[in-house]
């Protein structure tokens, strides 16, 4: 299989520094979210102020500087996928980001957790292609080893519950079969996502640090599908709260 042919060698024929150069004055940490409105947002509350672009053939994305807390922060919207997340992720480190924090919505396959609860992965099937380029082949790959337990005291001092799991990461939403769900489950997984293996394996081999979490949308445990607060205008109070969550992890760690 041509998965299992990693190439550990740092240097490829284009490169992220190939294409950006640092951008002077660029803030160390970054605050990322893949969902529009909650991401602008963060924006329109900080005051963000444009500072670059980061560009594919058919969407331009801009990055912001904001403040938070006396830290300078980089703002940007995450594209959804773990191909194009990981893509938009390699040009921010090379305008001069060195720390993430990323936050989106899941599917959860516990019913038990309550929509737009906080779930932190602690490790991701990797069921997409894009990790396999950053880390060599296995099962699993480990999520979050840092900044866990500064997180759980952000959780605590603003009152939020949360879940420790292992997320399923896959690359073909429409393929998420009851099957498939049940056996992720079997095996220890707490929700789905599409993008969490392969920024673990890219923060990995980059050096890289990144805190990835969730707050659950929809469910896949149970009979037929369950949205929930999948869509961008539903439970907007709980979007902003992991928005601000994601913040105060951003001020501590800078």
């Amino acid at each position: 299989m041509l998965l299992q042919e990693f190439d550990p060698n740092p240097v490829a024929v284009i490169n992220p520094t190939d294409i950006h150069q640092p951008i002077e004055g660029c803030p160390k940490v970054a605050v990322s979210c893949f969902e529009r409105g909650t991401f602008y947002r963060i924006v329109e509350r900080l005051g963000g102020v444009e500072i670059a672009l980061t560009k594919t053939a058919n969407l331009t994305i801009p990055v912001y500087r904001a403040e938070y807390k006396g830290t300078e922060i980089a703002l940007y919207e995450a594209d959804v996928g773990a191909s194009a997340c990981v893509g938009m992720l390699e040009d921010l480190f090379a305008f001069g980001v060195e720390k993430l924090v990323l936050f989106g919505t899941c599917g959860v396959l516990d019913r038990s957790i309550g929509d737009c609860g906080i779930i932190i992965p602690t490790s991701a099937l990797r069921d997409e292609g894009t990790s396999f380029h950053y880390a060599p082949p296995s099962a699993e790959i480990e999520v979050n080893p840092k900044y866990r337990e500064e997180f759980i005291e952000i959780l605590g001092q603003h009152k939020c519950s949360y879940t420790l799991g292992k997320v399923w990461t896959t690359d073909a939403m429409y393929r998420e079969t009851a099957e498939k769900a049940a056996r992720r489950k079997a095996q220890g997984c707490v929700c789905v996502d599409m993008e969490c293996s392969a920024v673990a394996a890219l923060a990995q081999f980059r050096g890289k640090e990144v805190f990835h979490f969730f707050h659950a949308a929809d469910n896949l445990d149970g009979e037929s599908w369950d949205r929930r607060s999948l869509s961008g205008d539903a439970n907007i109070t709980g979007k902003d709260k992991a928005a601000l969550l994601a913040l105060e992890l951003a001020a501590r760690i800078a």
